[in-house]
């Protein structure tokens, strides 16, 4: 028997169901077209960022770890999902160690491959040379070393170390905890060094202690013997080393090797970590000392959660020390700043920036917003047989950064670093060519 018809609408009792389906047909359509939409409309193409650091040359050796921390923390953005539901996708430059490379480098991360942030340099003669590319593109880089200070752009995020978080500290320790009262500051010569030795020379005047030396050896110079002998002469109780990369190792073992032992005469270095110590170059630096804002000993679950993280992707064999740890921390800050900032567009993510923090490996730091600097705790250590280190002394909270040392005012330290750029004849660091003058 055919169904009755309703009487109010004269359709059959079957006809609902046919409006049912119409009415999920119509929704399955709209589905389809949002979601087309929303292919087209939203922005799924990978965020692009630069990774830019000495893959060859003199610096290579230490600026490898860089490049692994950073990809370890973008590796990890990209398992979590991403940014702003986007996969994040890096360039790696070559600065070669040279300044005009890094430069280069610089201009073609930001106009060719159109990153939204690099992550780069160890050298300040490499920050140097990349900040005025940076400036004048209104960019953002995010420096992750131990510096001199004497800088701040607002342009530059700075997840190393001022002076005052790295410099100041060791000085006053050295004077405090080892007796030291007669300081020699040797250095490779650029720009970072020479800064320092002013920074250290204003602090000992202060301690009414004696710089009775300051020697710089050419940049990536490995013959150090003749240094070594003047400092045995001036007879130091300690030794500040603000020597880099490849030159380092020889540098050590010419000290040791001019007769002053660590026991005697240590090295104090701000340039040595864990990861110039692998292998038998712990051995010509055991019972020296190093003060960095992270040493891989820190007994912290975030530290351990670290480093196991590191070791899983790159070895066993691998070691982290504190550029690794500010490189890491770099790209977090970062990414954090993209995710409230609903944007990877330059400008809104550095203003960002300048107000997150986190706990980290090391503990608890922030970016100081008047300075972009970050604060950090303060560590030294002593150097073990292992390459690893005792920490001896620590600041036991984060520190505030000060990038211009109290002991001047901005405009002379300004135009210290003004007048050594000028006597190297434009460059950041003494040309091979030039004749070596007597140390300031």
């Amino acid at each position: 028997m055919a169904p009755a018809p309703d009487t109010a609408t004269g359709l059959s009792a079957r006809r609902p169901a046919t409006g049912w389906l119409a009415l999920a047909g119509a929704a399955i359509l709209g589905l389809a077209a949002w979601l087309a939409a929303d292919r087209f409309l939203v922005n799924r193409r990978p965020i692009v960022v630069g990774l830019l650091h000495s893959q060859t040359g003199p610096m290579a050796v230490s600026e490898r770890s860089m490049i692994d921390a950073e990809v370890l923390a973008l590796e990890e953005v990209n398992r979590a999902g991403g940014l702003l539901g986007r996969p994040v996708r890096w360039v790696i430059a070559d600065g070669a160690s040279d300044g005009a490379t890094f430069a280069r480098q610089a201009e073609s991360l930001i106009r060719d491959h159109r990153v939204s942030v690099i992550f780069g340099c160890w050298t300040s003669a490499s920050r140097k040379s990349v900040l005025p590319v940076v400036e004048s593109h209104d960019h953002l880089l995010v420096y992750p070393m131990a510096y001199e200070g004497l800088e701040s752009s607002p342009n530059v995020i700075y997840t190393g170390a001022a002076p005052n978080q790295q410099i100041t500290p060791a000085v006053q320790w050295c004077h405090a905890a080892l007796g030291a009262r007669r300081f020699f500051l040797v250095g490779s010569d650029y720009i970072w060094p020479h800064c320092v030795n002013r920074i250290v020379a204003d602090q000992l005047a202060g301690l009414d202690a004696e710089l009775v030396g300051e020697e710089y050896l050419p940049f990536g110079s490995t013959d150090a013997d003749e240094v070594a002998s003047r400092i045995a002469a001036a007879k130091p109780d300690v030794i500040l080393s603000t020597v880099v990369g490849d030159s380092a190792r020889p540098f050590a073992r010419a000290v040791r090797a001019a007769g002053l032992s660590s026991q005697t005469t240590p090295i104090v270095t701000f340039a040595v970590a864990e990861n110039e110590l692998r292998g038998p170059a712990a051995a010509d630096m055991a019972g020296d000392y190093a003060a960095w804002n992270y040493f891989q000993s820190l007994d912290r679950p975030e530290n351990q959660a670290f480093v196991k993280a590191f070791m899983a992707r790159y070895g066993g064999d691998r070691t982290t020390s504190d550029v690794t740890v500010a490189s890491y921390n770099g790209v977090r800050l970062w990414a954090q700043a993209v995710r409230e900032a609903e944007t990877a567009d330059v400008r809104p993510v550095r203003n960002t920036m300048r107000h997150q923090s986190m706990n980290a490996p090391e503990g608890i730091i922030a970016i100081d917003p008047d300075t972009q600097h970050t604060w950090r705790p303060v560590f030294i250590g002593r150097i073990r047989d292992d390459g690893q280190f005792d920490i001896v002394w620590t600041s036991r909270t984060a520190v505030r950064p000060v990038p211009f040392p109290i002991s001047r005012s901005r405009t002379e330290w300004e135009a210290v670093v003004t007048d050594l750029y000028r006597s190297w004849g434009g460059h950041w660091g003494r040309q091979a060519a030039e004749p070596r003058e007597a140390a300031p």
